[in-house]
């Protein structure tokens, strides 16, 4: 990125009769700045452009029920809806792609859909490129064929599973736990970083399954929180929450808030803008401000989260959802969205979609996460030094609370900051990282703080050399 000196003031000689007066300095030629704002409105694009949708009205649009309804589960829906403005070749490679590559089954619904190719109808050509397509429908010619996988790629790459100390219930970090209350979402993401458990099996991943019935289950998540004083923050996922039928989620959420010792709960719904016609419906609005009340008489933070990758993603019904939520009492909601090549992973988009975040929705840039080393996944991640740099591109420009950090979700350590990293091997890809905590796992484990754990870069952004010794080493070193 180009730096740009500041002007520095020069002074006249000093005049013995009267005041200085600066001198007019030279001036350079214009630079411009690496990046350069402009305030742009939300924008509900035209679903009747799509041939499928032309003559659905705006009372069906702004329905929930119409939305869950007209989901695309697979690619003959597609084609219903896109018609042939998209060719046979298109449609071949996602059919390709779910039944060889897939980690996650294929569910869209036509809010989400609506955001592809926003400008105008689609082409083969503005389709493929269209980044939420990339990532909510990806084609099998997206997926690398040297390395589709990173050797140390896992199905549960965070280790979640391991660290449950009830049926969805994973405690990692001291003072707070992962509420998973069921393993469905109203949209599945291709890159999902549970999609061991959450979404139907696919041809590639059979899924594992919760076994309780819900109600044993969120009594054994609040039997544990009662026990354990110390946990006073607790993320309420899944899964969606937005799946949860709503009487069942009020009374999950008034049981925490039972709890003394429990100061936060953080709702985690991608929801909010792939299907905000939900969090518009008079039951959930009318419930979730009776959580609201209750949360902040009690003196306990209320938040969501949601889950945006790019701008495009923001319409207006996603900001009247977030507004609508703040209104009734949730104290704040905010963004977490995950890095991925072909989507999102320069500077501009980044800064494009928070100026958009905070400044037109309402919701606050929070987090972006490096993209989980998941089965498949290698097209999408971003090597570290790449997410450092994109941490510092951002750096000046939103305001410093609207300012998102960019962290790693190191497996066995948690959130990192990108910067926190503590040796990196530039050449092999190879980061070490360190921790303050130990895990559910680890309370006997006296080495947990003093050990240094691996995070790996995607082999194919390595130099030549780091790429060949992965060639001759990637086997023997899962080994």
């Amino acid at each position: 990125m180009t730096q740009v000196e500041p002007a520095t003031a020069v002074l006249a000689p000093r005049n013995p009769t009267g005041p200085a007066h600066p001198a007019t300095p030279e001036q350079p030629p214009a630079a411009g700045q690496p990046y350069e704002y402009r305030r742009r409105a939300l924008v509900e694009p035209d679903w009747t452009r799509f041939p499928g949708w032309r003559q659905v009205t705006r009372e069906q649009w702004e329905s929930a029920q119409w939305q869950r309804a007209n989901c695309v589960k697979n690619v003959k829906q597609l084609r219903a809806v896109l018609g042939d403005t998209v060719d046979d070749d298109c449609y071949a490679d996602l059919t390709a792609d779910q039944a060889t590559q897939a980690t996650m089954s294929m569910l869209v619904p036509p809010q989400m859909l609506n955001t592809m190719v926003p400008d105008g109808p689609p082409s083969t050509d503005t389709f493929r490129a269209d980044p939420i397509r990339r990532y909510m429908l990806p084609l099998v010619t997206d997926r690398r064929t040297d390395w589709p996988s990173h050797p140390y790629a896992t199905r549960d790459s965070l280790h979640e599973h391991d660290m449950w100390v009830a049926e969805g219930l994973t405690h990692r970090y001291p003072t707070k736990v992962l509420a998973e209350l069921l393993s469905t979402c109203p949209q599945y993401c291709g890159h999902c970083t549970r999609m061991d458990l959450v979404g139907n099996s696919t041809p590639t991943v059979d899924k594992l399954r919760l076994s309780l019935k819900p109600v044993d289950r969120y009594d054994a998540h609040i039997d544990y929180l009662r026990a354990h004083p110390g946990v006073r923050d607790v993320v309420v996922s899944g899964g969606d929450v937005a799946n949860v039928p709503w009487r069942n989620l009020e009374s999950y959420l008034m049981r925490l808030l039972g709890i003394e010792t429990i100061r936060d709960i953080r709702l985690a719904t991608k929801a909010l803008a792939g299907l905000p016609q939900h969090w518009l419906q008079p039951e959930v609005v009318e419930g979730l401000e009776r959580v609201a009340r209750t949360a902040a008489r009690r003196g306990v933070n209320l938040a969501i989260h949601t889950h945006v990758n790019h701008v495009q993603s923001l319409t207006p019904l996603v900001a009247r959802a977030a507004q609508t939520a703040l209104e009734v009492g949730v104290r704040d909601v905010r963004n977490q969205g995950v890095l991925m090549r072909g989507v999102n992973a320069t500077a501009a988009d980044l800064l494009d979609l928070c100026f958009a975040l905070q400044g037109e929705a309402g919701i606050l840039p929070y987090y972006f996460y490096m993209c989980d080393m998941i089965p498949n996944a290698e097209h999408w991640r971003v090597p570290v030094w790449h997410a450092q740099r994109l941490q510092h591109d951002m750096m000046g420009y939103l305001p410093g609370y609207a300012t998102p950090r960019i962290v790693c979700d190191v497996p066995f350590v948690g959130k990192r900051w990108v910067h926190m990293v503590t040796e990196y091997d530039r050449e092999r890809g190879i980061s070490y990282w360190t921790k303050n905590y130990r895990t559910s796992i680890e309370s006997a484990d006296e080495t947990a703080l003093d050990r240094r754990y691996a995070y790996y870069d995607p082999i194919d952004t390595l130099p030549e050399a780091g790429r060949a010794w992965w060639a001759r080493h990637g086997s023997q070193a899962v080994a």
